[in-house]
């Protein structure tokens, strides 16, 4: 039975229903491509229809309820339980019901760079680099290294990763839905390991994540004259050559001016695909956030700058303190948090983001 009060479920369920038709046909099953892309509306709805669904029963059981309520008590007493769930179960329809960013079900690029702060500022953009990969292990998710500059100690000047989940998950499992608020400025304050007087030194290392785009996304569209293509030889820490073969890519976007270095694929071929990937998710990102800044809607702009003052969130090593700066989130488990436990502080991100979606909504 359809209910008038939610028009916007109805239609969603309407769509549902046309995906899983489309998606057991012999054409979709046959391209991976398609199949991708209706599994992630499929999916992106899924919370909708489950949600409109459980309202739908709680309200017919209640209707039938009282019905019967006059000729056995039972009856009534069950009406009056239904009658104190149905708010409920409205209230996670409504919420189900507020539109969601529509890359949350995609996977991710992430950029990680030591700003400043020196060899201290490129080890600790090297714990980032660890943190975000025991977290995405947690998730069941898997990291691929697509270009790394690290130095003799061990950190990490620049580094680009894909984090991508296994199958199509539900938009609030995706990775862009978690990695999305890590975009920014990250301050450590902690005693480097190159100071000999034992003093507290802070440095800073920025974050850029996007989300990566498809093969084949139709929403971006590069021609060849615009690109302009570099071929090098791959480089590992303070520079050095590592193979002898002219592998490496560097590829340039010319109306924007976005570049992309790639070397960590086994080949010139793989390495530019690769490259070509993450150009076309930079370029998506970018028409992203042009859209959202002239709707008004700045949630996702990320900071570009590696000044302090611009900071989200401060990872104090004296303290064993974390605090992100936008929630004002803190807690005292920051050995933890480098190990991968970083759900609750993005959780905080995540529930700022319901509430401020919530209020536009009202």
């Amino acid at each position: 039975m359809a209910d008038e009060q939610f028009p916007a479920a109805q239609s969603a369920l309407k769509e549902y229903q046309s995906l899983e038709e489309q998606m057991a046909s012999p054409e979709v099953v046959t391209d991976p491509n398609k199949m991708r892309k209706l599994g992630r509306r499929h999916a992106e709805l899924g919370g909708i229809v489950n949600a409109y669904n459980a309202y739908l029963a709680v309200k017919n059981d209640l209707e039938a309820a009282k019905e019967m309520a006059g000729e056995d008590p039972d009856f009534a007493a069950e009406a009056k339980r239904l009658e104190g769930e149905l708010p409920e179960v409205e209230e996670k329809l409504r919420t189900a019901l507020i539109p969601r960013d529509p890359d949350d079900a995609r996977d991710t690029i992430m950029e990680i760079k030591a700003g400043t702060g020196g060899e201290e500022a490129a080890l600790f953009a090297g714990d980032l680099l660890r943190m975000y990969t025991r977290y995405a292990e947690k998730r069941g998710w898997t990291v691929t290294v697509q270009s790394e500059n690290t130095t003799e100690l061990g950190g990490v000047k620049d580094v680009q990763v894909a984090i991508r989940a296994k199958g199509t998950p539900a938009p609030e499992d995706g990775v862009w839905a978690s990695l999305k608020y890590e975009g920014g400025v990250h301050r450590v304050q902690r005693v480097p390991v190159t100071e000999s007087q034992g003093r507290i030194q802070t440095s800073a290392a920025g974050v850029i994540v996007f989300p990566e785009a498809d093969d084949d996304n139709d929403e971006i569209d590069i021609e060849p004259k615009d690109l302009k293509i570099d071929i090098f030889m791959s480089s590992g820490p303070g520079g050095q050559s590592v193979n002898t073969t002219y592998s490496a890519v560097r590829m340039t976007h010319i109306p924007t001016g976005i570049t992309v270095n790639m070397q960590d694929e086994k080949s010139q071929i793989q390495n530019r695909a690769a490259a070509l990937r993450v150009l076309k998710s930079r370029l998506l990102a970018m028409k992203h956030e042009q859209e959202a800044a002239e709707a008004a809607d700045m949630r996702h702009s990320q900071v570009r700058s590696l000044d302090r003052s611009e900071r989200i969130r401060t990872y104090n090593f004296p303290e064993n303190r974390i605090v992100d700066h936008r929630t004002n989130y803190k807690a005292y488990n920051l050995d933890a948090v480098l190990d991968g436990d970083l759900q609750a502080v993005i959780d905080s991100d995540i529930q700022a983001d319901e509430a401020e979606r919530l209020a536009h909504q009202q």
